[in-house]
């Protein structure tokens, strides 16, 4: 038993949902957590816990993004490419020096051409793959893995999404420029504020935390949200769920490497799952793909991803020949 607060102390501390319920911080985090704890009394005394630890230490994430990274090795590459110009002085007669500058012309010429023509630019993740993007304009964009954005390296306020995203937009309230985020169903309107955008399956998925958004959907219809709404629309239908977020409202989010189901069918779960990873699941016992999960489950890593939800249905998962077999627990 021991072991085991041990280990749900150790996740409330690491879970950024919950350190968000603490510092009061997100509406939908806070009710989401109040209702956890109203469903686990026994363990009140470690979640008080873990509030008195977060409430007096501060974490300061580090963790280099891949786009940083990429941009520091360019700026490298650069700089070693300039003094190697900078150090090659040959001596060179009258004609093959004209030619060379020509030709150096010439190419310049054609770089600059195709460089005209190709101003799209592209965000792509692999499976399992999440990474931090910072846009032109200071929005901050969060991608999830098997995701894509892309846009025009003139206007990153107008981009397209295909899978998962959550996005910080930067207001620039001397222009009042709004910001665009399009998908297969809809167009979101945006001037600065915190939402996510979920676009897998056949319907987009919006859950606002903060500031406002409004709605333009593939039908012609609208639709304004405020903090705390959830908005399900896929195109070509006129169906469209618009309603605060509650404990009776059956919806998925995901934030910082971790899915937030409420009241969520495993079979439901199992697909994000397929579309995050890439693998392909099974139910042998079909009963089981009712069962329904509430709460956090990280989604950086796999095996974690799955122990999580082995221990929220009470079931067993089993990797073989490259297929995730869902089982009863023995």
């Amino acid at each position: 038993m021991e072991n085991n607060n041990q280990k749900l102390l150790q996740s409330l501390l690491t879970d950024p949902s919950f350190k968000n319920w603490v510092d009061k911080s997100n509406k939908n985090d806070i009710l989401f957590w109040n209702n956890w704890i109203l469903n686990h009394p026994k363990d009140i005394d470690i979640v008080d816990t873990a509030k008195s630890i977060l409430t007096g230490i501060s974490f300061n994430k580090s963790d280099l993004s891949p786009f940083k990274v990429h941009m520091a090795f360019e700026e490298v590459l650069n700089s070693i490419e300039a003094k190697k110009r900078k150090a090659i002085k040959l001596p060179l007669k009258k004609s093959y020096w004209q030619f060379s500058i020509a030709a150096t012309v010439l190419v310049l010429i054609g770089l600059l051409f195709f460089l005209n023509q190709n101003t799209g630019v592209i965000h792509q993740t692999g499976y399992g793959e999440i990474i931090e993007l910072k846009l032109q304009d200071g929005t901050l964009v969060t991608l999830n893995g098997n995701s894509q954005i892309s846009y025009d390296k003139n206007n990153s306020r107008d981009i397209t999404l295909k899978g998962e995203a959550y996005f910080k937009v930067k207001p620039i309230p001397t222009t009042n420029a709004k910001f665009w985020v399009n998908t297969q169903d809809l167009r979101v309107e945006v001037y600065g504020t915190q939402f996510h955008v979920n676009t897998r399956g056949e319907k987009t998925n919006v859950l606002l935390d903060e500031g406002s958004i409004h709605l333009l959907l593939e039908n012609g219809g609208s639709r304004k949200m405020v903090p705390g709404e959830f908005v399900s629309f896929a195109k070509g239908q006129d169906l469209l769920t618009h309603e605060k977020i509650n404990t009776e409202l059956q919806y998925s989010s995901w934030k910082e490497s971790t899915y937030i189901f409420n009241n969520i069918e495993l079979n439901e779960v199992m697909k994000y799952v397929e579309q995050t990873y890439g693998i392909p699941y099974e139910f042998i016992d079909k009963e089981l793909t009712l069962k329904t999960i509430s709460g956090g489950i990280p989604n950086h890593d796999l095996k974690i991803c799955l122990s999580a939800i082995e221990k929220s249905t009470g079931t067993r998962i089993v990797l073989k020949d490259k297929k995730l077999l869902i089982i009863k627990e023995n």
